[in-house]
């Protein structure tokens, strides 16, 4: 713990610091293949969607002698029912999914599973979904999705005054959304109502971290322009250094009691509610934590780069670095994105100070 505190305190003083930003290209190409793999996944498998999406005929039996989940398959088979999804609730209970029967069939199949797991017809509950609930069900979800990264996008920009901190946020956010999509698509957990719910906590958690990480970079480089020390790449790598270890004590907090609920979903409940929503809110709440230093921090500062002013003050920060006096440019005046490679381990981790060169305010264009 005290090692920890030690690095918290040199990662926020500048002494230590990892180049986080200036490798923003590496962690551009790591998180696009790991979206390009997800959106693989979901074409070739798709996720599995619960009975509240697909619509079907599902029925619970409690207090099972014997959880034989071969048993339930045929007892479907006999009522010219099509192949079930079968799960295990809990330590006595069972869980049969089907297309939708008749009444006839429903009936039959109630006492076909009531006399292969030795219970009274009476513990075997049978519920109907219809397919256009889902289809509505799925319609609002998505409806909540864009409502929400609206109000967001709306709400950051008022709060950072840039709209490339909004930006940043939601590439992130969409890239923690995609990834845990691929995850839920690559395991084969069914998507139900409590997974969209996960999903849609998550993008909350997200958020939080990343704004986080965002107010400690509008507070190192509100006044970059004015001086001639750092870059902007370079106080937005502080900034992000100095809430890392925050951001890695917040997300442990979160994840322990999460994957206790996933684990005892999985291994004691079986399917159910728990097991939906853990997995949606373990996946979410680790992929948040990375994008938002990774990702989120990254972006914002290319974004910010394609402002003329960042790219001139970065140019000529680095040229008075090496030596080369700023009016020394070229004549044709170029505007490009700097190369952080060159110099970034020079400020990368140093705080904010005096200059020590007198940089020309520039006016916005």
């Amino acid at each position: 713990m005290a090692s920890l505190s030690s690095m918290g305190n040199d990662l926020y003083t500048g002494k230590r610091s990892f180049d986080i930003v200036g490798r923003r290209r590496t962690w551009y190409v790591a998180a696009a293949v790991l979206v390009l793999i997800s959106v693989g996944v979901l074409l070739v498998r798709g996720i599995n969607p619960g009975i509240d999406f697909r619509g079907g005929s599902q029925f619970t039996v409690s207090g099972a002698a014997t959880l034989d989940q071969s048993l339930a398959t045929d007892a479907v088979a006999d009522v010219g029912g099509e192949p079930p999804r079968v799960a295990v609730v809990g330590s006595s209970s069972l869980r049969v999914q089907t297309a939708e029967l008749s009444d006839e069939q429903t009936r039959e199949l109630s006492e076909g599973l009531a006399e292969a797991y030795d219970v009274p017809v009476d513990d075997v509950t049978a519920t109907f979904v219809g397919p256009t609930w889902g289809a509505d069900v799925t319609r609002q979800a998505l409806l909540s999705l864009g409502i929400f990264l609206t109000a967001v996008s709306v709400v950051m920009v008022l709060y950072f005054r840039a709209w490339t901190f909004a930006a940043g946020a939601i590439i992130a956010l969409l890239h923690d959304v995609v990834l845990t999509v691929g995850i839920y698509a690559a395991i084969g957990f069914e998507v139900t109502p409590s997974s969209v719910i996960g999903f849609l906590t998550i993008l909350g958690y997200s958020l939080y971290d990343t704004v986080v990480v965002f107010d400690k970079v509008r507070e190192n480089t509100a006044d970059v322009l004015e001086q001639g020390r750092d870059t902007y790449a370079e106080r937005s790598n502080l900034a992000v250094n100095q809430t890392l270890v925050r951001s890695i004590n917040t997300s442990v907090t979160g994840l322990l009691p999460v994957g206790a609920i996933l684990i005892i979903g999985v291994l004691l409940l079986g399917a159910g509610t728990l097991r939906d929503i853990a997995l949606a809110l373990f996946v979410g709440m680790l992929l948040s934590t990375v994008s938002s230093v990774f990702i989120a921090a990254p972006a914002e500062v290319s974004l910010r780069m394609l402002d003329s002013d960042y790219r001139q003050h970065t140019d000529d920060v680095l040229l008075e670095r090496a030596g080369e006096h700023p009016e020394a440019r070229p004549a044709d005046g170029t505007d490009h994105e700097p190369d952080d490679e060159a110099g970034r381990s020079a400020g990368a981790g140093s705080a904010a100070g005096s200059p020590t060169t007198a940089v020309r305010r520039r006016k916005k264009r």
